[in-house]
Order: structure tokens, then C-alpha cells, then sequence
């Protein structure tokens, strides 16, 4: 957009330029800031409701080994029967001389395919195929790791990641920030067989990482994979630091987003919206549990040391609270110490949107 102001002086003009800026900078604020963060459970709400928009139609369930198919043959009532798909993925029908491979097709497509081979056996001049799953052969997910529920999902329709997350409750308050599946050879020779009909081992895996900002956040199918039976589907835990205290903006657990990822002292307090002004950053302290004795250790922190780079900048460990006091609480640290040890576990969890 251009704005052209005539007939006013260069200081008009120039304060109506900055004023532009300041409103233009302060909806990009606006825009921005209101999801900086979100809570595991407005995250999970966001599962259930993808899993319910991407849940597939019926029609589209493959044939798999062990179904039992109902196949109607309009005004042909000789030709309508119920058959079972074999271990190797056919079905026999009658007056058609070979069998019919079926396993992976969906209904629709098999649908096609038999008024085919009724044509070219001169079975039925225009025949009207209709092919309902009556029954289907089912096969186990594991869902396991930093989820609300660990589950054993049956698989009994065309299922998608996202429907299996939002199955098992979706996910706890320390799930990390990836979801891995791990499936087994998928070979045609194996595909043909259920599970339980298979003897061979299969030590061939493939190990599918997606990112749980692209699953939740693109809208892509690329990342809302299907999922099979045999597939093993976990959520790897993340750690989680406190902040706690009058002394910060914002007290509560943050999930660290990757595995292994640093974080010091002072992105906490970037983490906790900064330091309030009544905050005493050098009274601070770090509790950390001792491995060897299991209780609470205190680490002295001099925030605005390390803020001036007197000191160094303190790494953080899963689980560590960092306490910041504010001028009020400064003689009282030790029993505002003990007060976020006792709620340290029962603050609100925040992650990343």
C-alpha cells in the first residue's frame, strides 16, 4: 500500500511514518505472541480433532489375508456368496477358473475387477458387482513411550498415525518431540500373510521418524503415515526444566524439544518470559537430585552475573528446578525452596506449538 501526504510539513510527515510502524509492529507482536506456547493438553485436543478429520472411509479398507468378503451379483443371485481370502491373498469364485488375487485391493476395486473377469468369461454381459468386508482379519500396533495410555491399537480399517495417538490418549506432560514407527519387512512375499501365519523371521526394520510440529501443524498426509499391523509406534520422553519463583514472568515446566538439547540458566529465564523486576537473580538456586544420595542438592545461581558474563552460564538437567526469588521472598528462599520442590511436578507444562 501506498500512502502519498501532500501539503504537510516533513515532521508531520515523518511522525505519521513512525506511527504506521509502531501499529504494523505491534500486530506482528499481537500475532505472534498469543501461541508462543502451548500446554500438552491443548496439544492432545489438537490430536483427537486431526485423527476425527483424517480417519478414512470404509470403502477405502484393503482386502487383507483372512477376510471374510460378502460379494453380491445384482439380479445374479447364483453368483452372490460369502468367501474367505486365503493366507496367500486369493479367493475363489465360482465358474472364474483361476483364483483371484484380492489382498490390498479395497472394495471398490475389487468390485471392478470381478465384473471384469465376469465380461471376459462370458459369465454376465453388464454385471452389477458390490463387495462388502464383513468380516476382517485384525492385527496389533504397540503404542508405547510418553503417552497418556500404552495400548495395543487393533487394527481393523485403514488407520493413521494420528488415529493411533488419539487412541492411547494422546500424549503425557515429558513426550518428546518426535513420534517414531518402527515396522517390519513389508516385503510382497510377507505382506500376503497375517502375522500369526508367518514363520520366517523378518530381522529387516525400517525406522520412520516424524516430528510431532510437522504432524500437528502442516495439514501434510506425508507426515500422518499410515499405520499397519506389526507396526510398533512410540513417543521417546523428553526432559523437562522448572522455573519457579515470584521472580520470573512465568513459572512452569518447559519440554526440552529435542533429546540431548542444552539448556543453561538463562534460556530458562527466556523460557519463563525473563526476570520481573522485583526478582532477586543472584539469591537464585538450582535443586537438582543427587544421584548417589537421591536427595535435593542446591546449587547457588548468580543470574546477573552471568547475565554481565562474570560467571558462567549454569547447564540445566531434566527435572531441575530453578528457583528465583523475588525481594519479598529473599530472606524466606529456603522455605520457598521446599514450596517448589512440593510443587514442582504439579505446575502447568508448556511445549513449543
Amino acid at each position: 500500500m501506498v500512502v502519498t501526504v501532500r501539503g504537510v510539513s516533513d515532521w508531520l510527515r515523518a511522525k505519521l511514518i513512525c506511527l504506521l510502524v509502531v501499529v504494523a509492529l505491534c500486530g506482528l507482536q499481537s500475532a505472534y505472541g498469543q501461541q508462543k506456547y502451548e500446554t500438552p493438553q491443548q496439544t492432545n485436543d489438537k490430536i483427537q480433532r486431526l485423527a476425527l478429520l483424517a480417519r478414512a472411509h470404509p470403502a477405502d479398507t484393503p482386502i487383507g489375508s483372512g477376510d471374510l468378503l460378502h460379494i453380491d451379483v445384482f439380479d445374479v443371485p447364483e453368483l452372490s456368496r460369502d468367501v474367505r481370502v486365503s493366507d496367500s491373498g486369493e479367493i475363489s469364485y465360482p465358474l472364474i477358473p483361476e483364483r483371484i488375487s484380492v489382498v490390498g485391493l479395497n472394495p471398490f476395486q475389487l468390485e471392478s475387477k470381478i465384473e471384469q473377469l465376469l465380461i471376459e468369461n462370458g459369465l454376465v454381459s453388464h454385471p452389477h458387482v458390490s463387495v462388502f468386508v464383513r468380516e476382517q482379519y485384525s492385527e496389533p500396533v504397540s503404542v508405547v513411550g510418553a503417552v497418556k495410555n500404552t495400548i495395543v491399537y487393533q487394527v481393523v480399517h485403514p488407520t493413521t498415525l494420528l488415529e493411533v495417538l488419539a487412541a492411547a490418549g494422546g500424549i503425557s506432560d515429558d513426550a518428546g518431540s518426535v513420534v517414531i514407527v518402527t515396522r517390519p519387512d513389508r516385503s510382497d512375499a510377507v505382506r500376503t500373510k497375517p502375522a500369526s501365519a508367518r514363520s520366517d523371521p523378518t530381522p529387516e526394520e525400517q525406522k520412520i521418524a516424524i516430528r510431532l510440529q510437522d504432524l500437528l501443524e502442516s495439514g501434510d498426509s506425508i507426515y500422518n503415515i499410515p499405520i499397519y499391523g506389526g507396526d510398533t509406534v512410540s513417543v521417546p520422553r523428553a526432559g523437562i526444566v522448572y522455573v519457579m519463583g515470584f521472580g520470573v514472568a512465568q513459572q512452569g515446566g518447559y519440554v526440552l524439544q529435542n533429546h540431548g538439547e542444552q539448556v543453561t540458566v538463562l534460556k530458562a529465564i527466556a523460557l519463563a518470559h525473563g526476570l520481573t523486576s522485583f526478582a532477586k537473580a543472584d539469591d537464585a538456586v538450582i535443586m537438582r537430585t543427587n544421584a548417589a544420595t537421591g536427595r535435593k542438592d542446591e546449587i547457588p545461581v548468580h543470574i546477573k552475573q552471568i547475565q554481565d558474563r562474570k560467571a558462567p552460564d549454569l547447564p540445566m538437567q531434566s527435572n531441575d528446578i530453578l528457583y528465583v526469588p523475588d525481594s519479598a521472598g529473599k530472606k524466606a528462599l529456603a522455605r520457598g525452596a521446599q514450596a517448589a520442590l512440593s510443587i514442582g511436578t504439579q505446575v502447568a507444562i508448556y511445549r513449543f506449538p
